[in-house]
């Protein structure tokens, strides 16, 4: 069912005041309309506390609402258009998203567990908005991933941290 042609802009969602609430007036921000789609996809990324395959996002939204795979993605790459999200490539070559509570920039700081795969946005740790580059070049975004181990894995709990994607 794609529920993205929902308009929530005249109303509040029941769920009461929480993350859905900072999930529209980040979209409202954009001056595009809000639609339930992207309050519960954006919901999702800001819950999560760490970055999310496409498949996870789904599986989460599920449980809340029906919205087809295809809706879930173009809503994901809107977000991105919008810096609502960010996009991160993971090493098994799935994109995995991030949203940061106050919105984003195009300089953003992962951390990424080397050993369980996590990769997490590092709040208040924003990249250097100015990077040289060669003359005739011009540099649109900059990434940083800090890699190591996450706090799961450094105490050796990271099968736990596995089963609860």
């Amino acid at each position: 069912m794609d529920t993205d042609n929902t308009d929530l802009s005249g109303g509040r969602m029941t769920s009461g005041k929480r993350t859905s609430d900072v999930a529209e007036t980040l979209i409202r921000s954009t001056g595009e309309r809000l639609t339930t789609a992207r309050v519960q996809v954006l919901r999702v990324l800001l819950e999560a506390g760490r970055a999310l395959s496409h498949h996870e996002v789904e599986q989460r939204v599920a449980r809340e609402v029906p919205i087809d795979r295809v809706t879930i993605y173009r809503v994901l790459e809107w977000l991105t258009k919008e810096k609502l999200a960010h996009k991160i490539a993971g090493d098994d070559r799935v994109w995995r998203f991030d949203a940061p509570v106050n919105g984003g920039s195009d300089n953003r700081t992962h951390f990424k567990c080397t050993s369980c795969g996590h990769i997490m946005g590092l709040e208040n740790q924003i990249a250097p908005k100015a990077f040289k580059v060669p003359s005739g070049y011009t540099a649109k975004a900059l990434e940083v991933i800090v890699r190591g181990l996450c706090a799961s894995c450094a105490t050796g709990q990271h099968e736990t941290a596995r089963r609860d994607n």
